[in-house]
This record gives C-alpha cells, sequence and structure tokens, in this order.
C-alpha cells in the first residue's frame, strides 16, 4: 500500500487505537489482532506486509510499556538478556521461514493460533505462587525457553506474550508480575529482530506502521485509565475479548481457506 490516503490512515489509527486500548485493558493477547485489523479493516492487502508491520507496531508498543513496569522495579534484567538474547536468534530464524511460507496458508495457521490464544485467556493467567526467583540452573532454561518463543514470535510478527510470561515464571521461578514486566523486553526485542528481517526483505508499510502505532499509543493511554476502574470486570473482559478473538479467527479460516 505504501501510499497512504486520508481514509486509509484514520482506519490504521482507529485500529492501532483498538489494539492499544485492548492491550492495556486486559494485558496480553490484544496485539494478536494487529494483523488480522491490518488485513481486513486498514486494507493491506499482503499477509507478509501485514505481518512485518505488525511486528514493528508489537516491538515499539511493548518498548513503551517496558518504562513504567522498569520504573516500578517489575523487571528482572539478568533473566531478560538471557531470554532475549537466544530469542532474537529464533526470532530471526522464525520470521525468515515466514517469508517463505504461502501468504494464505500464514494466515490459516495464524488463524489457529488465534483460537490457542483466545482458549489461553479464557483459562486465565495463574499466579504461580511466591516469588522463587531465580531457581537452580535457571539460566539454561531460560535460553531454551526463549528460543523457542522467539521462533513463535518471528514467524507470526506477534508479541507472543501469552507465551514469555509462563515460560518466564516455569524457567526461572518468578513471580508473575515481574514475568509481566520482564516479557516486555523480550516481546520488543523478537518483534524489532522480526520487522528488521521484513524491512529488510520491503515488507513494511511505514505509513500503516506510524499510523497503527499513533494510535495505539492513545488507546493504550486510555486503555489504562480504564482499567483501574474495570478491574473487578476482568473476567467478564477477558472472555468478550477471547470470544471476539474466536469469531476473527473462524472469518480467517474462512476466508483463507475459500480462497
Amino acid at each position: 500500500m505504501l501510499h497512504l490516503d486520508l481514509m486509509q490512515a484514520l482506519l490504521a489509527i482507529a485500529c492501532g487505537s483498538a489494539v492499544g486500548f485492548s492491550l492495556a485493558l486486559i494485558g496480553g493477547g490484544g496485539s494478536i489482532l494487529a494483523v488480522p485489523l491490518l488485513l481486513y479493516v486498514v486494507g493491506v492487502h499482503d499477509p507478509h506486509l501485514a505481518i512485518g508491520t505488525s511486528a514493528l507496531a508489537v516491538s515499539l508498543n511493548a518498548f513503551a510499556n517496558l518504562i513504567p513496569h522498569a520504573r516500578a522495579g517489575h523487571v528482572r534484567w539478568k533473566a531478560a538478556f538471557i531470554f532475549a538474547a537466544t530469542g532474537v536468534v529464533g526470532a530471526f530464524i522464525g520470521s525468515t521461514i515466514g517469508k517463505a511460507v504461502n501468504g494464505q496458508r500464514l494466515l490459516v495457521l495464524f488463524a489457529i493460533l488465534m483460537i490457542v490464544v483466545a482458549v489461553l485467556m479464557l483459562r486465565g493467567r495463574r499466579s504461580g505462587g511466591p516469588d522463587r526467583y531465580p531457581l537452580p540452573h535457571a539460566n539454561p532454561r531460560l535460553a531454551g525457553v526463549g528460543l523457542g518463543a522467539g521462533a513463535l514470535s518471528g514467524f507470526f510478527g506477534i508479541g507472543g506474550g501469552f507465551l514469555v510470561v509462563p515460560g518466564l515464571m516455569l524457567a526461572s521461578g518468578m513471580e508473575i508480575i515481574h514475568a509481566i514486566g520482564t516479557s516486555l523486553f523480550a516481546v520488543g526485542a523478537f518483534g524489532l529482530t522480526a520487522a528488521t528481517n521484513y524491512a529488510l526483505s520491503g515488507l513494511i508499510d511505514w505509513p500503516v506502521a506510524a499510523a497503527f502505532i499513533g494510535g495505539g499509543v492513545a488507546g493504550g493511554w486510555l486503555g489504562a485509565h480504564g482499567a483501574k476502574k474495570l478491574a473487578k470486570k476482568r473476567g467478564a473482559l477477558n472472555a468478550i475479548f477471547a470470544g471476539m478473538i474466536i469469531a476473527v479467527a473462524i472469518y480467517m479460516l474462512f476466508h483463507s481457506l475459500r480462497g
């Protein structure tokens, strides 16, 4: 699309706002909607271009959200660097494979992933108990889980927080608040790696990305304010949002398989 008219710019801002709002309001899983919104609402017709653009937006959004978590002391920096060090290798490999996969097949796999994410959202995040960080031999486990999470993130151009957060908890024993803060550094690094790989192949729509990211910042600010007021309804919001993800996934499957 690389030239953006007024209507496309407004749609990109609106969709970015919706993703930023949902991320701030309910946490992980929101960025999974970036690709279908870019495809079916904004009008980015190439699946690979949508994934590359999404990866850039997800990366910058994660780094922006990392700042308040770091200030609050919720980031385990050593674990973050170990996890991200192998994860960026996985993200490069995953994004390279993703670029080589047929676009329609990639969308079918993406829709299946969306359903998995929705199911995990319905189950809810488990607290994981008290902070046991660091567990013995945590570093090798962090490296291994980071490699796998990065590969999945790079392949689909997603944040992967739904996988990174429990992975950090399992590998290192950290409590969920530290896992969420630490995950943002990894998600940002994975997304930036995938976006760079896609950019080298000309697979990022820069005007759309700028509008989408701008909308995401505004939506994230509104969502952060709404999160405090709607904290008691978080379970219901998760259920509604998961249902929305499943509906979009079914549409993607129908649209891709029919084509």
